[in-house]
């Protein structure tokens, strides 16, 4: 019963296949192989138009180079309290930049507010050097408390991040589990709502090691090349990310797993619900579950073989937790079971 996080999972085996059929041989080094360029296609033909996509080992990479592509001096880049850039990255994207801040801004259940993006932006005039100027703007889909932008949340925020002249991005290490939970297409859940570079997650999804920076201002993609170089993210054999990538888009892999684990995390969600010893925190919209637990009857299921984490409130959280109690997160992944979710719901039952 591992719910830990999706990061515990291992590979899907057809992306192990992808991996093994790309071992042999030779190919073309550092990204201009026959196998990148294919995949590089199938990035274009997913987002319905020409992108430069960089591959990157780490979701971490991931975001520090987005954010690094639009650095400046005294740059700030805005992001919301508890994302991922702002309390698990280690400095990664303040590292990279050369000292660009990150500004962290409120809003309920891990989504940046509106109201509180444009009021904090607007702090810090641009043309007053001592404040330092805003860079960037960061969303997380899903988030780090498993919730997600809606479309038109998405337009909003970039709207007032193009109002400030800043671009938007958008850490997608669970990319694909927001994209199916809203039905629709990874065009109109980025570029067409205004998103400017993406962190296009594939390892929490069935991936051994592949993510990329997906980047739709073509212009400054030559920049990028020199930043991910200067960072030790360019691979000399890179066509073992492209295999997994190829693999990885095969059939629509990529979204049946999300879907599995959507619905692994739904399935958790009801046998917490029916609990008399758990109640549900608020309800899953991707594949991340979170609900609160007597201290004791953790430390029992956890005994009985469930691995999961205990998490910290988030801001907007109104529900109720006893000095006997603490948040917990489960996260389900492609390799989640419906046997592993009901004997989890069986004891929690009891």
């Amino acid at each position: 019963m591992f719910f830990a996080s999706d990061n515990w999972a291992g590979a899907h085996p057809n992306i192990v296949a992808g991996l093994s059929a790309a071992a042999g041989g030779f190919a073309t080094a550092y990204g201009d192989g026959a196998l990148d360029q294919a995949v590089y296609i199938r990035f274009n033909e997913i987002f319905e138009r020409e992108v430069a996509v960089f591959f990157v080992a780490t979701g971490t990479a991931a975001n520090a180079l987005s954010l690094t592509t639009f650095n400046k001096p005294g740059g700030i880049s805005f992001a919301h309290r508890e994302s991922h850039v702002i309390e698990d990255e280690c400095g990664a994207p303040e590292y990279f930049s050369g000292g660009a801040r990150l500004h962290a801004v409120d809003g309920a259940l891990g989504k940046i507010d509106a109201h509180n993006l444009e009021r904090t932006i607007g702090r810090f005039a641009p043309e007053i050097v001592h404040w330092g100027r805003p860079m960037a703007v960061s969303i997380t889909q899903s988030t780090e408390v498993g919730t997600i932008y809606g479309l038109n949340e998405i337009e909003t925020i970039s709207a007032i991040a193009k109002r400030h002249s800043v671009p938007l991005h958008m850490d997608g290490a669970r990319f694909a589990n927001a994209l199916v939970a809203l039905d629709t297409t990874p065009a109109e859940m980025t570029w067409k709502r205004g998103v400017d570079i993406l962190s296009f997650g594939g390892t929490k999804n069935g991936c051994w090691c592949a993510e990329a920076i997906v980047l739709f201002d073509l212009d400054r993609a030559k920049e990028l090349a020199f930043l991910r170089k200067r960072a030790a993210q360019l691979f000399s054999k890179s066509r073992f990310v492209a295999a997994q990538f190829e693999a990885y888009f095969k059939d629509g892999l990529w979204l049946d797993t999300a879907r599995h684990a959507n619905a692994m995390a739904a399935r958790l969600a009801a046998a917490i619900e029916d609990s008399a010893h758990a109640k549900l925190a608020w309800l899953p919209q991707a594949n991340e579950v979170f609900a609160v637990i007597k201290k004791t009857e953790a430390e029992r299921l956890q005994a009985a073989g469930a691995a999961f984490y205990d998490w910290h409130k988030p801001h907007g959280f109104d529900g109720h937790i006893g000095e006997d109690e603490l948040l917990y997160r489960f996260v389900t992944s492609f390799a989640t079971s419906a046997e592993e979710v009901d004997r989890f719901g069986k004891l929690i039952a009891g």
